[in-house]
């Protein structure tokens, strides 16, 4: 058997406990060096591929990430056991923002800036940062057993990748997609760069909603506006009203004065406006807000820009006002209006304001000369491919809100205002623009500063990665990819950009699925944030619970799209994997063990039962990795390892009940069922069991140990029930599970399982006098006899009667929802019928509730 060395030191053969902290890190090592992850594309088998969400170089493993990537390695492990050619393409992205903060956040330390440094020399440190720091990730994503092609790391600013990005750019403006103009844009004057809508986080603030007097410039009156931004007054270009709001409806048309500057307002009519909100008049400023943007482009106003891109007002807007911060010109504005006497009253308004996520500084809306990319063309064959089923979305509704969002869809700004990224390759001279791979010839020339926005070259990633614009084997081999696993955050900003371009340079969709999976949430609900103190570090369990139990726990909790951790679920895991490895060595110990290549004989009932379960769960969980229905296949696997395998057949192997050979091969399959969500632990056992060979990673898919069974499953059942109504009888009457007692079956039969039942539940199957106990049961009645004096026959008598007073009332309940004729002609017929079913077992417990109270003296 192939293994790493010294496997016995943490797991060890000999050990009792398994301590997955201690074990874990060497079958990293392992996989590594079989050269499992490394993907041929030469290989005859089947490609299958999964282009990982790339993370931030700047990046530590969080919540997100653990999920994710435990999702992906469940599929990517599933289809190399099944047989295929296996890519999951591994690498980092440069993360412009983000990772630029971090490098300046040092040179602060440093009492520097990057200006002091020069670009040149600050880009320099970035990479210098990079190669200090920028492979974290990549090793924590291998502490969670993640398989990746580590060999195949993907940077988006390595060499290859930055040639593909600048190719894209250059080809885009040549087709005339990508232009340059003044048009809005999140401006973070924090960072002094435009910034994308993920850089933006909604916040709560309570403002106040003021009341400003516009006088009618024909003298008539005034009109009262309603803003929480009187700074941005001065640069008002109209002021509009809704077209059906009759109390401005004569206005329309007519002109008003600009309180403080003088300049006259049209007075326009537009469905945007609310007539609820405030007073239905709207201060219209184009620069300053993006749906003001839009209504001015509708009416032809012109744009005047109040606030400049250092977040203080411009010289433009006078003296007076020059220089301040927004809420220094908001300040001396309302005084201003006051002693002018404009000014009609002030309320305390809440509402959402943008802020910048890596500033922190309140998002300015501006106008800015940007590079723009027309996303109208580029967006009809993305909207096609998902209408046609070309990219299908779990969970479906998934593609609705992708289909509405394209319909509605924006040019794209692409610049930023920064240093480290994908340089535009745009140079000026004079009025010249030249764009294209290679400077051009000749003096003058100047590059543009500006940097590509981050997720223009994370929409290459799932072929740039492969080699794209050359021809690469690995190119032709594994694009598309399979399936994209993804937040629904980025579902605009990364997902449909990737199957536009995929579409333009592919002339196929990236990927034919895209699995929108769960957002873990904090215990309360709130989002998980280090800075709200609401976070949970993966890595943090790991240590305490190990890999396994992580990746577990997270499958377990995905069922929804919000759902809050649980560490509970975590543990749950944690006492699975003891469960395996305890399994484990119990089959060992009995003479069990692997290899068999068809499955052994089952000689017993018990050996017949849990093939057949396995057999369920092996074809039910083939079923629910395709649906990606990961926590259901986590639940199936649970049960069957704790409450089947385990709790069961182990235990009526213990008693003989059932052949070492059959568990072994039982254990081999569930081994190889379990290994793609829980590697580490299923790789442990496999070492220790006698027959296997090789590692787990490589093994064959689960393989069926035997036909379903009905007949053995229903008998199984029946022993569980009467082995548990037996226990909970012994309990609830504080009896020793040693004290013996006498059972008759009544109405049916355990077969082979009857020494079982006896010995399990220590219990003499034979007849019993007519004052003996009853406990229902689904098949029929147990009728059970203990030693005199050791059951309290008042407290019995008692708790007969509470529960004869239940059922009653049940029966009652049901006997009225028949009675009821609207009920019966109108539900649907199997509500009907599921009433008739519990009128009958009622009135079968009653009747048994009324004999065990009768023959008890009463």
């Amino acid at each position: 058997m192939t293994e790493p060395e010294n496997a016995s030191s943490a797991s060890g053969g000999s050990e009792l406990r398994y301590d997955p902290i201690a074990d874990e890190p060497r079958w990293v090592e392992a996989w590594d060096a079989s050269g499992a992850l490394r993907a041929d594309p030469e290989s005859r088998r089947p490609a299958y591929s999964i282009a990982i969400p790339p993370p931030n170089v700047t990046g530590a493993l969080h919540m997100g990430h653990a999920l994710n990537n435990s999702i992906q390695d469940v599929l990517i492990r599933s289809h190399r056991m099944a047989g295929f050619e296996t890519l999951w393409i591994c690498g980092t992205d440069h993360a412009g923002i983000a990772t630029q903060a971090q490098v300046e956040k040092a040179l602060a330390r440093e009492g520097l800036t990057r200006n002091d440094l020069g670009r040149e020399a600050f880009v320099e440190r970035v990479w210098a940062w990079r190669a200090e720091y920028g492979g974290t990730i990549i090793g924590q994503l291998r502490r969670l057993g993640a398989t990746l092609d580590f060999s195949r790391e993907r940077f988006t600013l390595d060499e290859g990748y930055a040639r593909a990005v600048q190719h894209t750019f250059v080809d885009l403006y040549n087709k005339g997609h990508v232009y340059r103009d003044n048009y809005m844009v999140n401006w973070d004057p924090g960072l002094g760069s435009a910034i994308s809508d993920l850089e933006v986080e909604d916040r709560e603030v309570t403002d106040a909603l003021v009341q400003i007097a516009y006088p009618l410039a024909d003298g008539s009156g005034e009109l009262i506006v309603a803003t929480v931004r009187p700074e941005t007054m001065l640069g008002d270009t109209a002021v509009a009203v809704h077209p059906d709001d009759e109390r401005y409806r004569h206005l329309v048309g007519a002109t008003c004065i600009l309180p403080l500057v003088g300049r006259e307002l049209p007075i326009v009519a537009d469905a945007y406006v609310k007539p609820e909100f405030g007073t239905g008049a709207l201060k219209i400023t184009p620069a300053h807000d993006p749906n003001d943007f839009e209504l001015a482009r509708r009416h032809d106003l012109p744009a005047i820009s109040v606030i400049g891109e250092d977040g203080h007002i411009l010289a433009a807007m006078g003296e007076r006002y020059a220089g301040l911060s927004p809420e220094q010109c908001a300040e001396r504005i309302m005084a201003d209006l006051q002693a002018e006497g404009l000014l009609r009253g002030t309320e305390s308004y809440t509402h959402t304001v943008p802020f910048s996520h890596r500033s922190g500084r309140r998002v300015e809306p501006l106008i800015s000369l940007q590079w723009f990319c027309d996303m109208k063309r580029l967006a009809e064959p993305a909207m096609a491919a998902v209408a046609d089923g070309s990219v299908t979305f779990t969970p479906a509704h998934w593609s609705g809100v992708y289909m509405r969002w394209m319909q509605e869809i924006r040019p794209w700004c692409l610049s930023r205002q920064l240093w480290w990224g994908h340089q535009l390759p745009v140079w000026y001279r004079g009025e010249e623009v030249f764009v294209g791979l290679d400077a051009p010839q000749g003096e003058g020339w100047e590059r543009d500063p500006d940097v590509l926005d981050t997720w223009f070259s994370s929409g290459l990633w799932p072929f740039a990665t492969l080699g794209w614009p050359e021809p690469t084997a690995e190119l032709a081999r594994f694009y598309p990819t399979n399936v994209l696993s993804t937040a629904r955050d980025i579902l605009f900003l990364w997902v449909a950009r990737m199957v536009m371009l995929g579409i333009e340079y592919m002339g196929e969709v990236p990927f034919a699925d895209v699995y929108i999976h769960s957002v873990i949430q904090a215990t309360d609900g709130r989002r998980m944030s280090k800075s709200l103190g609401t976070g949970v570090d993966p890595l943090e369990l790991i240590d305490e619970h190990g890999a396994d139990a992580l990746r577990f726990g997270l499958l377990l909790m995905s069922s929804q799209q919000d759902v809050r951790f649980s560490a509970d679920k975590i543990r749950q895991g944690r006492q699975l994997v003891t469960k395996i490895w305890n399994a484990t060595r119990l089959v060992i110990t009995r003479g069990g063990c692997a290899g068999a290549t068809t499955p052994p004989e089952a000689r017993t009932v018990a050996d017949r039962w849990m093939a057949s379960r396995v057999t369920e769960a092996i074809e039910l969980g083939a079923e629910l990795i395709a649906r990606y229905e990961f926590s259901r296949l986590a639940d199936v696997i649970y049960h069957l390892v704790f409450d089947e395998f385990c709790d069961w057949y182990l235990e009526l192997l213990k008693r003989d009940e059932a052949t070492p050979e059959v568990a072994g091969d039982l254990l081999e399959q569930i081994l190889a069922l379990v290994h793609p969500m829980m590697p580490f632990v299923t790789e442990a056992c496999w070492e220790q069991l006698p027959g296997a060979d090789g590692l787990m990673l490589l093994h064959a898919p689960p393989r069926p140990p035997g036909a379903r069974d009905a007949q053995a499953e229903a008998l199984a059942n029946t022993l569980q029930q009467a082995v548990t109504a037996v226990r909970a009888w012994r309990s609830r009457h504080a009896m020793s599970p040693r004290t013996g007692l006498t059972v008759t079956l009544d109405g049916f039969a355990l077969g082979e399982f009857a020494p079982a039942f006896a010995g399990l539940a220590n219990v003499e199957i034979g007849p019993v006098a007519d004052d003996a106990q009853v406990l229902a049961l689904e098949a029929g009645q147990l009728r059970i006899v203990a030693p005199a004096g050791e059951v309290d026959t008042a407290a019995e008598i008692a708790r007969l009667r509470a529960e004869l007073e239940r059922v009653e009332r049940e029966l009652t309940r049901a006997e009225a929802m028949l009675v009821n004729e609207r009920f019966v002609a109108r539900a649907p017929a199997a509500l009907v019928d599921a009433e008739r079913e519990k009128v009958r077992r009622f009135s079968g417990e009653r009747d048994v509730l009324a004999e065990q109270i009768g023959a008890l003296g009463t």
